[in-house]
């Protein structure tokens, strides 16, 4: 009589990750600005340690997926551009981490 193989567990579906919230800029972007109601441009340079144009950039790419809103006005005569995150964008935040970390138990 021969011994019989018990079935292998059945395959676990892969996390889908959001690649527009986990690229590490605009992780920590969402980070920052989750944490406080808004922020200006110069702030958000100064902590995250981004160039200008980056910045930039990854606010465009947040503002266009609706995950933070970005205004533009001035103080004065000078221009000020602040950004708040949407509640897409915290939920979207907040998924991301949990995609995370079931991938993370997938692999234990």
């Amino acid at each position: 009589m021969t011994a019989r193989r018990a079935d292998p567990p059945a395959p676990q579906a892969i996390p889908v990750i959001d690649r527009t919230v986990h690229e590490p800029a605009r992780m920590a972007i969402l980070s920052v600005l989750d944490a406080v109601e808004d922020a200006d441009f110069t702030f958000l340079e100064t902590m995250l340690g981004l160039s200008k144009g980056n910045l930039s950039t990854h606010l465009t790419r947040l503002e266009e997926a609706g995950l933070i809103t970005v205004t533009k006005s001035f103080r004065g005569r000078r221009p000020l551009t602040t950004a708040a995150i949407t509640d897409r964008g915290r939920t979207a935040r907040t998924e991301h981490w949990e995609q995370l970390e079931r991938l993370r138990d997938l692999m234990a």
